[in-house]
């Protein structure tokens, strides 16, 4: 049995240095809405569901979900992208506020809808998703102004995390400049990408996509996937196809039920467990993962404790409902001791 890749007092550590850390998050920002009912009919004017509504709730999501776990664990945390100036957008300012999520880099444009995904539960169970959003590019003065808001808090950020959910925001010219910023500022920079948003993914410090996004990335078909991911022939020629074409000082390859891969330069594939005791939702899960490696990061952690940390922090929130986060109490409690 090989020893823990990361203990409760190094988490314990990393998450003390954490607070003192300043990441940006930067991307597609959404409102999450929960409408929450139960089921006791189907309806006669169709074969579907009937939802008697009880309650509702709202989450920040997209982007914005990534910013609010980072807040969860302690850092300071500055988000940017674009909304409306509708109701949700004030809906989302009000969530963020109160996340202690810093709002400085978030335009508000009259002509743009914030993006809303609606979804409707019942028994705990997601009977069905709306989606109302806005995918066009912003206008160039608009991208300009948002750039231009990017790098004068790069200088001060540890770190900055392009969350790209192909609604727009993230842009070949804005990874253009960011990657020379952030190179020049030594500051880390992390990407979750979308296969089906091409975007030059060069010279990144981290890609997190999960099994699916790797194969559609590599352009490779997933035909056969077996119990040990170390042993998988498909999987481990799509790493090493990824790091090839891209190459980022990190990949990190989400497998769901199988835990993660981490690719490192010059170094063996490792594949490291999922913790998740049980599964009730992975909506965000990536969010988190994206977020909680990151963060361990720049709070000193190597490459292997990073992706410990945020393996653990991805195996508590898909154990909650809804886009949820992790807390340092909950990702302490699910470490071994020592």
């Amino acid at each position: 049995m090989r020893p823990p890749l990361l203990s409760r007092q190094r988490a314990r550590t990393l998450l003390r240095t954490a607070r003192q850390r300043n990441i940006l998050v930067v991307g597609d920002v959404m409102l999450d809405r929960f409408i929450w009912g139960h089921v006791s009919r189907i309806s006669p004017e169709a074969p579907v569901p009937v939802v008697e509504f009880e309650r509702e709730s709202f989450m920040p999501g997209g982007a914005a979900n990534v910013a609010r776990n980072l807040a969860a664990l302690g850092c300071t945390v500055q988000l940017f992208g674009a909304v409306g100036t509708d109701p949700e957008a004030r809906q989302l300012q009000l969530l963020l506020r109160q996340h202690h999520i810093g709002c400085r880099g978030l335009l508000h444009l009259p002509g743009r809808c914030t993006s809303v995904k609606t979804r409707i539960v019942a028994q705990k169970q997601q009977v069905v998703r709306l989606d109302r959003e806005s995918n066009g590019p912003l206008e160039p003065a608009t991208a300009h102004q948002l750039l231009q808001r990017l790098a004068r808090a790069i200088p001060q950020a540890d770190a900055v995390i392009v969350a790209d959910y192909a609604k727009g925001i993230v842009t070949d010219e804005l990874l253009a400049r960011l990657k020379p910023l952030c190179r020049r500022h030594g500051v880390w920079l992390s990407l979750d990408p979308k296969p089906v948003h091409s975007l030059d993914l060069t010279g990144l410090s981290l890609l997190t996509p999960n099994r699916r996004e790797a194969f559609e990335l590599a352009g490779l078909r997933d035909t056969h996937r077996t119990p040990d991911p170390l042993q998988d022939p498909q999987l481990r020629e799509t790493a090493a196809r990824l790091m090839q074409q891209f190459q980022p000082a990190l990949l990190l390859i989400t497998l769901g039920e199988q835990g993660m891969l981490l690719c490192r330069r010059q170094e063996s594939p490792l594949h490291i467990p999922t913790v998740a005791r049980e599964v009730f939702d992975v909506s965000g899960a990536g969010d988190t993962v994206i977020a909680a490696f990151t963060l361990a990061v720049v709070a000193g952690a190597s490459p292997t404790e990073a992706a410990a940390f945020a393996n653990h922090a991805a195996g508590i929130v898909v154990g909650k409902f809804g886009t949820a986060t992790a807390s340092p109490d909950e990702i302490l409690a699910s470490l071994t001791p020592g």
